[in-house]
């Protein structure tokens, strides 16, 4: 039996998914992930830093809820910490966060463009997150403070997934594997919103009727399946860990 990925190598290859589907491009994202102890894990930048494509496990470290950060030497913790730190914090509920720049979420919310439940079966779990609201966090600013990053998790509030404009997304989950995937469904809900939006009216959202057949395929066909296809798509080109 195959024993499950250490938090290390889950948020390695969460990084190396975003990165192979775009989501982040060169060294920008990094993925946090609750400890037992209060403290989380965090995707930091290292000596030989060559981009989230590649994270390796070794450039996953301890890093304190509160308090300065102590990574090893020659690694340092993301400038924007306080991203992860205070959703943390503010979200018992939550035990990982992504932060990654999808271009096409940033276009869409730039263009006006709110991310509405317009698909259905084609993505469900997107369908369902704008159903109940993408939330928009209105500063494009680098969140390299506490204030900031209190004012990212408020916008956040309840919410799974949240827009930060000009800049990038929130993603939260109870696993790695959750939030990743949720970043990538509300990316591929935001090409869809852009492809759609080149005719003469926007596309009408899901009737009611449409909506209630559409069933919850739970947490692993959602997450554990559609992770384990992006993981396999990394061995098979090459870029697995």
């Amino acid at each position: 039996m195959t024993s499950a990925p250490a938090p290390r190598e889950l948020i390695a290859l969460g990084c190396r998914i975003l990165a192979f589907r775009g989501l982040a491009a060169d060294i920008l994202g990094h993925i946090s992930l609750r400890r037992d102890d209060g403290a989380l894990y965090l995707r930091c930048r290292g000596p030989h830093e060559r981009g989230l494509l590649l994270t390796e496990p070794s450039d996953v470290h301890p890093v304190p809820l509160d308090g300065e950060p102590a990574p090893p030497d020659g690694y340092r913790v993301p400038n924007e910490l306080p991203i992860h730190r205070e959703i943390l914090r503010a979200r018992p509920d939550v035990a990982a966060v992504v932060h990654v720049h999808p271009p096409h979420v940033v276009a869409a919310d730039l263009a006006g463009l709110p991310l509405r439940p317009i698909v259905g079966a084609y993505d469900i779990p997107a369908m369902r997150m704008a159903l109940a609201g993408i939330p928009v966090y209105p500063r494009a600013v680098l969140v390299t403070r506490a204030d900031l990053g209190q004012e990212v998790a408020e916008a956040l509030a309840d919410r799974p997934v949240a827009i930060l404009r000009g800049h990038g997304i929130v993603a939260t989950g109870d696993s790695v594997q959750q939030a990743v995937v949720r970043a990538l469904s509300v990316e591929s809900l935001a090409m869809m919103t852009l492809r759609s939006a080149t005719g003469p009216a926007l596309p009408p959202p899901l009737p009611p009727e449409d909506i209630a057949e559409l069933p919850d395929l739970g947490g692993g066909f959602n997450d554990t399946l559609v992770w384990n296809s992006h993981v396999a798509a990394l061995e098979h080109a090459g870029l697995g860990l």
